[in-house]
């Protein structure tokens, strides 16, 4: 069955809308939104439970619309709406006609699996999402075992993170906790920590990344807290030649896993 919604004024408009900005409401929910068909599916293939979908027949091509239906379960809410009333719900345009309602998944350091070998991305207190959004699509580019979040400033299901990640949240294994939790973590988990710290330290390119390793980045306002300087296997900087000293950090972290890749053979 699909429900026809064509007022904008509608309860469960509201209270989508509600869900789309506030970020209380998708913690007490446990709920968040995704935009377009791409990112819906990428998030069906990560294993998260869609609880309805909110379509306009209007805007989605009917086979994406037809793809996507034959994969929901029997129990998730269809909601048919005009282009008016999407509009109202989208957080952005050109997002194909389709928006999920999606349950939450735990991010805790517990539930994280991790290979053998891992190497891992650790961002501390990022809050613009468009960094955290680019960040996840270098840790998906470069295929990275886990990003980790420490004292994360932003929620984790921002949708401007979503759509700046390009679906990147559902691709990555992600991992939240305080600075101190994550030390920890790494730590009774033998992981080598490389840190990008400015001070007393050496060049990337001298250290060796084939064992456990994560790449720890700061924001590029403050860089990392000194905890980090404390428990680093080894600081590490990035040479650079012009007269700033300091760099976007998703370009930072781009350059730094992708150096552990080639050391590692892109395997």
């Amino acid at each position: 069955m699909v429900k026809e919604i064509s007022s904008i004024h509608n309860p469960t408009i509201k209270q989508l809308v509600t869900l789309r900005e506030k970020a209380k409401e998708r913690r007490k929910s446990g709920e968040f939104l995704i935009e377009g068909v791409r990112e819906v599916n990428l998030a069906l293939q990560a294993g998260f439970e869609l609880t309805r979908i909110i379509f306009c027949e209007n805007i989605i091509d009917p086979e994406d619309l037809k793809a996507l239906q034959v994969q929901l379960e029997h129990n998730v809410e269809q909601i048919a709406v005009t282009e008016e009333v999407y509009k109202k719900i989208a957080y952005r345009s050109g997002t194909e006609g389709l928006i999920a309602c999606v349950r939450s998944k735990s991010n805790s350091l517990s539930n994280l699996l991790l290979p053998e070998n891992p190497l891992i991305l650790v961002a501390e207190a990022p809050e613009k999402p468009g960094n955290i959004g680019a960040l996840l699509r270098t840790a998906d580019a470069a295929g990275v075992d886990a990003f980790i979040l420490a004292n994360p400033k932003t929620d984790l299901y921002n949708p401007n993170i979503i759509r700046s990640s390009v679906g990147g949240v559902f691709t990555v294994n992600i991992a939240t906790g305080t600075t101190q939790e994550v030390i920890d973590f790494l730590i009774e988990h033998n992981i080598n920590r490389y840190t990008a710290i400015l001070q007393e330290a050496v060049s990337y390119e001298s250290q060796n990344y084939t064992q456990p390793t994560a790449l720890v980045v700061g924001t590029e306002a403050d860089g990392l807290s000194e905890l980090w300087r404390e428990h680093a296997t080894k600081n590490i900087i990035i040479p650079m030649q012009g007269s700033l000293d300091s760099m976007n950090v998703s370009v930072a972290a781009a350059i730094l896993v992708f150096e552990a890749r080639r050391q590692r053979g892109f395997n």
